[in-house]
């Protein structure tokens, strides 16, 4: 049964184009066997299973089916910022795992004291109190708590189309059909807003969607949070400095808490290691996660302003891995690396260069329509050149033929290739990657 909602944060596992490309390119009989036993095991969902392929190896930038075949992945589920299986997180993990594996709850331990001063040191000072978690979705859940605690109020605000996660309170204040549809009531005091976008991504008067939050939390009343990715990841929208500082002194106006969901691009995804310092603001709560445990560890982490302090009678979290010496020990090796390795000027100087690539594959392909980025976060919308409409079926013929030749990455909103490396990423293999989707916009037009 084909999906047919195709404008999602990913793309989709139930088409014609993914049916085809397995026919040819899935023809082992270990492979099928092991696909099918997954099919089989797994409980199906959009965007995921039934997968595509069977992996046995993934290093650096790059992963390996258990055939030999292997993919320049630009996709990396946003966890690979220091590249997949980085020697220096593995051995810190190793080293822990000798040491101490779990910190029982009432217990604390030296690497999660030493990571969370790594961390605050490396944000504005009064950014000095975290809670970890296992995983993105479950910091968002405590965000969104701490800011009821800490304003009295229940409401947040957020965007249409906007992803925090796939819980039941992530996708109540997130904006993404289908994680909602069939989902019954959602989380009362969730309202969302239009992004302020047109097309392309480009902001269109984007002042005027800023005046309309100032006009909904006057409104509405009892709003405590509004909560964004400060770069939103999926499709690469890219706000203005100008902006964000607009929704910084609108929420200090109203004392609403700004809580920004970092957790797919901090790290030096933007070529800073938080998305925000880009624009020159501070959040009032910080969410993290994905790459933070090197691509190995699931672990993210929570920084709030230490006057938000208040909440000793309840429990914000409370999970069972909340101090996980395993999970520090990887995100402290993670961060460590990140500045020894100078990753981050790594990024820069990648940055124009394969900007430059892909207004020149904009230039000789005119179904390309927008080329955005920043850091090594990019996305090339491909439009119809004469409906100018979103040309999704091209999107996914380039995705399959990519895949084909070696380059995986996830296709948002139906006709955004999303282009998301390691961040270690060597030079040739940008150039590889640049090369296939070359060959795939050629081959449409034979």
């Amino acid at each position: 049964m084909e999906q047919k909602n195709l404008s999602t944060e990913g793309d989709v596992n139930l088409t014609e184009e993914r049916f085809k490309w397995q026919q040819k390119n899935i023809t082992d009989a270990k492979t099928k066997q092991l696909l099918e036993d997954d099919a089989r095991l797994f409980l199906h969902q959009s965007m995921s299973t039934p997968c595509l392929d069977v992996l046995e190896t993934c290093n650096g930038a790059i992963i390996k089916n258990i055939n030999g075949k292997t993919y320049l992945d630009f996709h990396g589920n946003n966890v690979h910022q220091v590249g997949f299986s980085n020697s220096y997180v593995v051995d810190a993990i190793k080293k822990q795992l000798d040491e101490l594996s779990f910190s029982t709850r009432r217990f604390t331990n030296e690497k999660a004291i030493n990571f969370a001063e790594k961390l605050t040191s490396l944000l504005p000072n009064d950014l000095n109190r975290v809670l970890f978690a296992p995983g993105g979705t479950s910091v968002i859940s405590m965000a969104l708590k701490l800011a009821r605690v800490v304003t009295g109020k229940h409401k947040v605000i957020s965007y249409w189309d906007s992803f925090h996660g796939a819980s039941l309170d992530a996708i109540s204040a997130g904006g993404e059909a289908v994680f909602r549809q069939h989902m019954g009531p959602m989380m009362p005091g969730a309202i969302r807003i239009p992004p302020p976008m047109k097309n392309g991504g480009f902001f269109d008067n984007e002042m005027k969607y800023v005046d309309y939050l100032e006009y909904v939390i006057e409104k509405e009343g009892e709003i405590g949070a509004f909560i964004a990715e400060t770069v939103r990841n999926t499709d690469v929208q890219i706000p203005s400095k100008a902006y964000w500082k607009r929704i910084r002194e609108i929420c200090d106006k109203h004392d609403v808490l700004l809580i920004l969901d970092e957790i797919p691009i901090a790290l030096g995804r933007t070529g800073k290691m938080f998305a925000f310092e880009n624009f020159d603001i501070e959040p009032d709560i910080l969410c993290i996660g994905k790459g933070l445990g090197g691509g190995i560890i699931p672990f993210a982490a929570m920084v709030c302003r230490d006057k938000y302090n208040v909440a000793q009678d309840i429990s914000l979290g409370h999970f069972t891995h909340e101090k996980s010496p395993v999970g520090s020990a990887a995100a402290l090796a993670t961060i460590n690396y990140i500045e020894q390795e100078q990753i981050l000027l790594k990024v820069n100087k990648n940055t124009k260069w394969i900007e430059n690539k892909l207004n020149t594959l904009k230039d000789k392909y005119p179904i390309i329509g927008h080329i955005r980025g920043i850091g090594l976060l990019w996305g090339v919308e491909l439009i119809d050149p004469e409906t100018k409409n979103p040309a999704k079926k091209e999107a996914e013929k380039i995705m399959y033929y990519c895949l084909k030749h070696g380059l995986s990455f996830k296709v948002s909103q139906g006709n955004v290739l999303q282009l998301s490396p390691a961040l270690t990423i060597e030079k040739a293999d940008l150039e590889k990657a640049i090369q296939i989707l070359n060959n795939a916009f050629s081959s449409l037009i034979k």
